[in-house]
């Protein structure tokens, strides 16, 4: 629908003033979507991290000491009670459990999914750069 309602506008007929606009805003686009891209980034590898985390647990055995964090700085000693299940946060606050099996399949399509999304930003950002180069 939107595709039916472009025209093509020549820049030669433009004014300095509108190109000088039309500039900004592209590099105003380009450098949220370089924003979003390192967001996403930041994002997947937490949950990668949280993926290893996930795998080095699976090989511990339980009553062995570890570090619990509370924070990103503070930990509190702990022992491990079940090393067959872990509690997962999913976001806005809820945990789930799961299985082991459960945790490394969430953390491999969530990853994946990411993935995907920072593909989909990278060639919105290739797009934006060659517009914003044309207009040069």
């Amino acid at each position: 629908m939107a595709a039916e309602n472009v025209q093509a506008v020549d820049l030669a007929q433009l004014p300095v003033p509108q190109l000088n606009q039309l500039r900004a805003q592209f590099e105003e686009e380009e450098q949220m979507l370089t924003q979003s891209l390192a967001q996403l980034k930041g994002v997947q590898s937490r949950f990668m991290e949280s993926q290893e985390s996930v795998l080095k647990l699976s090989k511990k055995t339980t009553g062995k000491d570890i570090l619990v964090p509370l924070t990103s700085s503070m930990y509190v000693p702990g022992q491990l009670s079940n090393v067959e299940q872990v509690l997962i946060d999913i976001g806005t606050g809820y945990h789930v459990k799961m299985s082991i099996g459960d945790a490394k399949g969430y953390f491999t399509r969530i990853t994946e999914y990411i993935t995907k999304k920072m593909e989909v930003v990278q060639k919105n950002l290739i797009e934006k750069d060659k517009l914003r180069q044309s207009y040069h």
